[in-house]
């Protein structure tokens, strides 16, 4: 039987919990996520479990924050003065802001705090340092480098 392989297209199914059981994200109630293992696309640890595995199959993961949504890095904080803020924004602490960075890419940032005219914006994903467990199954190898189809 076909086992999938970098640069597979395949589709699955999956739940994402964290380590305290809750759950995050999942495919349940819609189609299967179909990607090509190995763009990137994906966290590096949820491409990498699907590797080797064959059509029909089930397993649960636990993938480390170094393979998930990386480690908090503190240069991912930045404070900037309200008044830098659109008009029409009223910011609220939680609120997630888009920032275009210097490389013209759009970043989401988190308000962590307001403190007077002082905003501070997270650029960390929420779910970094967090270890993630997914439960997935692989339902199909849609195409791939050496499967017809």
């Amino acid at each position: 039987m076909a086992q999938a392989k970098n640069g597979d297209i395949v589709k699955v199914h999956y739940n994402g919990r964290l380590d305290t059981g809750v759950l995050f994200d999942t495919s349940e109630g819609s189609d299967p996520l179909q990607f090509e293992i190995g763009s990137g696309r994906l966290i590096s640890g949820f491409e990498e479990a699907l590797i080797g595995m064959s059509p029909g199959e089930k397993k649960t993961v636990h993938i480390p924050p170094e393979k998930g949504y990386g480690l908090y890095r503190e240069d991912r904080v930045i404070k900037i003065d309200k008044k830098d803020l659109p008009e029409d924004i009223v910011p609220a602490e939680g609120m997630t802001l888009e920032i275009c960075a210097s490389n013209g890419v759009m970043v989401p940032v988190q308000i962590t705090e307001i403190e007077g005219s002082t905003i501070t914006l997270d650029a960390n994903h929420p779910l970094s340092e967090q270890t993630l467990i997914f439960e997935i199954e692989l339902l199909e190898i849609v195409s791939g480098k050496d499967t017809n189809g």
